[in-house]
């Protein structure tokens, strides 16, 4: 694993965690990296960091859009293509995107090979096209009582 983190690097892990242990922030190296790498890029929408505007993926653009197959097709790959450009440690990339109508989201699977390690790995990352929450109903509003 040391060796694989040599070659891949290492970053603060994501989300941010601090090792009780030694007060300091934990390190994620090697394919856990990598792997925390997409997921950054999915859930940043492009130019949200102004110092990279091209930076991120253009997921939240298909939020109201409908769901049918050359949709899936199209956005599937948008995110193969900003995958790619963002993360240049990964090769035969592929996204496959398929409708889960119970849960109203869609079902990102991406599946991706280490370029430095030749391993084989995937991220499925589940997008909620509904994300409201019902609001509990409120009592009626009821008129003072005079006394």
């Amino acid at each position: 694993m040391a060796e694989n983190s040599a070659i891949l690097g290492a970053g603060m892990k994501f989300p941010p965690q601090v090792d009780p242990a030694t007060g300091r922030f934990v390190v994620a190296s090697g394919e856990t990296s990598v792997k925390e790498s997409i997921y950054i890029i999915l859930m940043t929408q492009k130019t949200e960091r102004r110092p990279r505007p091209a930076f991120g993926a253009s997921l939240m653009s298909f939020t109201f859009m409908d769901t049918d197959a050359t949709l899936l097709s199209i956005m599937g790959r948008n995110l193969a293509a900003d995958i790619a450009a963002a993360e240049p440690r990964v090769t035969n990339l592929n996204v496959d995107i398929s409708p889960d109508v119970k849960k109203n989201c869609l079902i990102v699977n991406i599946s991706y090979t280490v370029i430095q390690t030749n391993v084989r790995d995937n991220l499925v990352f589940p997008f909620y096209l509904d994300t409201t929450v019902e609001e509990e109903e409120e009592d009626e509003y009821a008129e003072p009582q005079e006394v």
